[in-house]
């Protein structure tokens, strides 16, 4: 932990180097996250419900998506840009150093400017909790931090599984944002208004309902199945093969020679 922080000061200071480059990135990830709230908004001036959620309701929906998402590429970073890392050949460097290669890559890269996403999506958290006039108690509560964490938990899995494919081909491959900005896109909205294959594939497949879908019903009151606020730690474990499958990526690796 001592030498994440320190990592993190690092990064810390070099953003800060430029501060006012760092100021107007951070005002961009803001605007980005609102010009999507407006989409959101005009569309419910035209429709009071999207198959029977509201606009409120939609709002902490998206909000609690976008924490989740902010959180994983302001930390898990590294692992979105590993392509560079591949071909410039500092994986070589990372390799031959006395430290868990995961824990050096996280370390590389901490997008700072993500802030101000999280900002927007903490805004529209307040504004939703505020209108949807939800009965909060302690297990709704920890529902919502369990939602948190396990989508930090399953984006950072996506973007280790988006890493090992870098051994593989080395450079990136773009379908994986589908996984990545593609889910945050569309988990503005409940997935189960895409249907049921969508559902099923987000349940079984890529667990992502775990941590959208199921406990929102429950924090909703739209479900009275207590089980769905402990979902998000089954999605937890879709870690475990993502973890496998980059020990495997790593018994492949051949260095690019730069």
């Amino acid at each position: 932990m001592k030498l994440y922080m320190k990592y993190f000061s690092i990064q810390l200071k070099s953003a800060m180097q430029y501060k006012t480059s760092f100021i107007f990135m951070t005002i961009g990830q803001f605007l980005l996250a609102f010009n999507v709230f407006l989409g959101v908004y005009f569309m419910f001036l035209l429709f009071p419900n999207v198959k029977g959620y509201t606009f409120e309701e939609v709002l902490l929906c998206f909000s609690i998506v976008l924490i989740q998402f902010s959180l994983a590429e302001c930390f898990v970073r590294g692992f979105d840009m590993f392509s560079a890392t591949i071909s410039n050949g500092e994986f070589d460097r990372i390799m031959v150093r006395p430290r868990n290669e995961i824990f050096q890559v996280l370390g590389s890269k901490i997008e700072l400017t993500r802030v101000g996403r999280f900002l927007q999506a903490v805004l529209m958290f307040s504004y939703g909790v505020h209108k949807s006039r939800i009965d909060w108690s302690f297990n709704k509560v920890l529902a919502l931090i369990l939602m948190i964490v396990g989508g930090f938990v399953l984006f950072s899995s996506i973007f280790l599984v988006y890493a090992t494919l870098c051994f593989f081909t080395t450079e990136g491959l773009e379908f994986m944002n589908v996984l990545t900005d593609g889910a945050k896109e569309y988990g503005k909205y409940p997935i189960s208004i895409y249907g049921k294959r969508v559902l099923q594939f987000c349940t079984f497949i890529v667990p992502f309902a775990l941590v959208q879908y199921y406990p929102l019903l429950y924090i909703l009151g739209k479900s009275t199945n207590s089980w769905y606020r402990f979902l998000p730690l089954a999605a937890c474990l879709f870690l475990i093969p993502c973890y496998l499958f980059w020990r495997l990526g790593i018994s492949h690796y051949k260095s690019t020679g730069s």
